[in-house]
């Protein structure tokens, strides 16, 4: 997977492809016109893969983990969609999809890269940030009071929410650890510590808006039943 992905991230970010207007959260970015004729290329069979920029790392690599892990929370997400959500909702996480490749494509590209075009690449800008607190502005309101924590399920849709909800918690600890080692754009960090928030109200609206909500009951152990 890596390896077709970092290549299409250099795909949508190369600077002859024109600029990209502003459409949702505003990117700092290029025209993704790609044409991807074959999948596999066999350039990662030795473990190795290219970031966005052409270096070739390790597959183990802190920011292979980083921006493969965000794209598992794309396709978590999809999954959700799947199970049948509510118009509005859909069409915003659908955009979040959209927004998670522009996410990829930045932590593809290292911030202090001399090589090619790589200060010229997708960046996520703090207008995306913004978007999903006004989202999460508009969603919470909606939603029964918290009396306790929350566990993952009630509705099929909930509980696909809750596992996209943690899978990009995941991200965000992987992309906090490549920040430790190497400089990170701090509104991709900031995007996804928003983006979870965002799916735990989502996951809380599918729930009858929060009313079918599973509670956790502190010390509500099954060795006790």
């Amino acid at each position: 997977m890596v390896a077709w992905y970092s290549a299409v991230y250099n795909l949508l970010t190369n600077p002859d492809r024109g600029e990209l207007p502003p459409a949702y959260g505003g990117c700092v970015g290029y025209c993704p016109r790609v044409r991807i004729d074959r999948i596999y290329t066999r350039g990662g069979d030795a473990g190795q893969t290219s970031l966005g920029d052409g270096e070739r790392v390790s597959k183990n690599d802190l920011r292979i983990w980083a921006y493969g892990t965000v794209d598992e929370t794309g396709a978590a997400i999809g999954v959700a969609i799947a199970t049948g959500l509510d118009a509005g909702l859909s069409d915003l996480l659908r955009r979040v999809q959209n927004d998670l490749f522009d996410v990829g494509a930045d932590l593809s590209v290292p911030l202090d890269t001399d090589r090619g075009h790589g200060k010229s690449r997708l960046r996520i800008t703090d207008a995306h940030v913004t978007a999903l607190e006004r989202a999460c502005d508009d969603l919470g309101p909606r939603l029964e009071p918290l009396t306790s924590f929350v566990l993952s399920g009630g509705t099929p849709q909930a509980a696909a929410l809750h596992l996209a909800r943690t899978t990009c918690r995941r991200a965000e600890r992987h992309a906090v650890a490549l920040g430790e080692s190497e400089q990170v754009n701090p509104a991709a960090l900031a995007y996804l510590n928003r983006l979870s928030d965002l799916l735990f109200i989502a996951a809380r609206l599918a729930n009858d808006e929060g009313r079918a909500d599973v509670l956790w009951q502190p010390g509500g152990s099954v060795t006790d039943q």
